[in-house]
C-alpha cells in the first residue's frame, strides 16, 4: 500500500496523464519515399498500367498534390534535401553518392542539421527503415545523423532485390550491425516498418518514421506471382512494362500493409503521413510520367514532378487536391511546424502546413533551383534548372545550351522562347549564377 497521502497520489496521476496527453497532441510523422516512381504510375494520377488501391485510398483520406517537385532528377540530392530542408548542393550533395569513390558525386556535410535531429529536440522517437543513400562514412551513418533506430540498406541501389548486394558487398544493417536477411527487399522493409510501429504502440512519445523503399528502382525485379498476375490481366504489355507494373503494384500492397497496422494499433488517429518519390520514372524501363516530358535524369517536368499525397486525420480534409507548388526540401519545415519543433537556423524550404490544413495559401512564388552532377557522359560536371513564377530555364546535360519555357502557356515544354524573351532569360541566368557561386563554397568531396 502506498505511503503517499491520497491527495498527493491523485496529483501525481493527474500530472502523469496530463503529460501523456500533451505528448500525444504532437502527431506521429511517417515519411514514405519511393524510388523512381513516375507521375503516371499511381491510379489517382491517371495510371494507364498500374492498379494502386492502397495509394488511391491514401489520396481519398487526404490531399493530393499536382505541383509537387523532387529536389533533383536523381536519388541522393533529393534525399539530402528531405533530411536538411536545404538545396542539396548547399549540403554537399549535388549528385549521386556511391561506394565507388571514383564515381561518387557528393559528401553529405556532417555540419548540416537533419530532420530527425531536429525532431528529437521536440521529444520524438526517430527511426529509419529502408534505403539511406547519403554516405557510407561512419559520420554519415543514419545512427549518427539523428536516427535512434536504423534497419535498412546503406548504399545507392541493390543489384538484386533478393540478395541485396551492391557490387558484391552487403550493405544491409540493423543499426551498425551487418545483417543478411532473406526475402524481397520491399517485403523486408515493410515488415521492419511494421515491427517498429508495434514497438511504439504503447509509447506515449510521438515518433518519426522515415520509410524509404528501393522500389521501383531498377533492376525491375517483382516477385514472380505479382508478375504472373499482371500478365494475366493484361497480356499485351511488353515484358519490361509488365515487370515495372508488377513491382509497383507489389510496392502498393506493401504500403497498404503498413497503413493497416497503423490503423490496427490506433496510431492512425494522430499521424501525419506523406508519400512521395525522389524523382521521376526511368524512361528506359518504360516508366510512365503522365503527360509530362522527359523522365529520371532530365530537368523536364517528367524528371522532377512527382506524385505526392498527405494524410492527417481530422487535420487534412479528405479527398482534396491542391495545385500549390512545393518541393521535397519543404517537408522539413512542414514537419517541424506540425511537431512544434524549432526550425534549423539555415534552411531553404518553406512550410506548407497551412495548405495541408486548408487555410489561406501562403505564396509559393520564389526562385527554385535543381541540380545534378554526374560522371560518365556528363564528365563530372553539373547541369541545372531554375523556375521563377511561370518561367523556367533548364539544360539536360552540362554541354547543351539552356532552354527557356513559359510554363503558363507551355507546361509540356515544347517551345524554347529564349530568343523572344532575352531580358527574362538573362535575369534567370544571373540568379542561377549566384546560386552556383553560393554552392561553390560547399565541399562535396571528403
Amino acid at each position: 500500500m502506498s505511503l503517499l497521502p491520497s491527495c498527493v497520489r491523485s496529483l501525481c496521476f493527474l500530472l502523469f496523464f496530463s503529460s501523456l496527453a500533451f505528448a500525444q497532441q504532437k502527431p506521429n510523422i511517417i515519411m514514405i519515399l519511393v524510388d523512381d516512381m513516375g507521375w503516371g504510375e499511381v491510379g489517382v494520377y491517371g495510371s494507364k498500367y498500374c492498379e494502386t488501391p492502397h495509394l488511391d485510398n491514401l489520396a481519398k483520406q487526404g490531399m493530393r498534390f499536382t505541383n509537387f517537385y523532387a529536389n533533383s532528377t536523381v536519388c541522393s540530392p533529393t534525399r539530402a534535401a528531405l533530411m536538411t530542408g536545404r538545396y542539396p548542393d548547399l549540403v554537399g550533395v549535388p549528385g549521386v553518392i556511391r561506394g565507388n569513390v571514383e564515381n561518387s558525386w557528393g559528401y553529405f556535410s556532417p555540419k548540416a542539421l537533419t530532420l530527425p535531429q531536429v525532431l528529437k529536440t521536440a521529444g520524438y522517437q526517430t527511426a529509419m527503415v529502408g534505403k539511406w543513400h547519403l554516405g557510407l562514412e561512419p559520420e554519415n551513418h543514419p545512427n549518427r545523423r539523428g536516427f535512434a533506430h536504423f534497419h535498412g540498406f546503406l548504399e545507392d541501389m541493390m543489384d538484386d532485390y533478393y540478395t541485396h548486394l551492391r557490387e558484391g558487398k552487403n550493405w544491409m544493417r540493423l543499426n551498425k550491425q551487418v545483417i543478411d536477411p532473406q526475402g524481397h527487399a520491399s517485403d523486408l522493409f515493410t515488415q521492419w516498418a511494421i515491427d517498429y510501429l508495434n514497438t511504439q504502440k504503447k509509447n506515449p512519445k510521438p515518433f518519426f518514421l522515415y520509410l524509404a523503399y528501393n522500389a521501383p528502382h531498377f533492376p525491375v525485379q517483382p516477385p514472380q506471382e505479382w508478375l504472373e498476375k499482371v500478365k494475366k490481366r493484361n497480356p499485351n504489355l511488353s515484358e519490361k512494362r509488365a515487370k515495372l507494373t508488377a513491382l509497383i503494384e507489389h510496392l502498393d500492397e506493401s504500403i497498404g500493409k503498413v497503413m493497416e497496422v497503423l490503423r490496427q494499433n490506433g496510431q492512425a488517429e494522430n499521424t501525419l503521413i506523406v508519400f512521395s518519390s525522389d524523382n521521376g520514372g526511368l524512361l528506359s524501363d518504360e516508366a510512365d510520367n503522365g503527360i509530362w516530358k522527359g523522365g529520371k535524369q532530365t530537368m523536364y517536368e517528367g524528371g522532377i514532378r512527382v506524385p505526392t499525397i498527405a494524410v492527417w486525420k481530422n487535420r487534412i480534409n479528405a479527398n482534396t487536391k491542391t495545385d500549390f507548388r512545393a518541393l521535397t526540401m519543404d517537408l522539413l519545415p512542414t514537419f517541424c511546424e506540425a511537431a512544434g519543433a524549432k526550425f534549423p537556423p539555415f534552411i531553404d524550404g518553406k512550410s506548407f502546413l497551412s495548405v495541408l490544413k486548408g487555410e489561406p495559401k501562403t505564396s509559393s512564388e520564389r526562385p527554385t533551383f535543381w541540380v545534378r552532377r554526374e560522371g560518365g557522359a556528363y564528365g563530372g560536371q553539373e547541369y541545372y534548372a531554375l523556375r521563377e513564377g511561370n518561367w523556367k530555364i533548364l539544360q539536360n546535360t552540362p554541354f547543351e545550351p539552356f532552354q527557356l519555357f513559359d510554363m503558363s502557356k507551355d507546361s509540356l515544354e515544347t517551345t524554347d522562347v529564349k530568343t523572344a524573351n532575352k531580358a527574362m532569360y538573362e535575369t534567370l541566368v544571373k540568379k542561377l549564377r549566384n546560386h552556383i557561386q553560393k554552392a561553390g563554397a560547399v565541399n562535396w568531396q571528403k
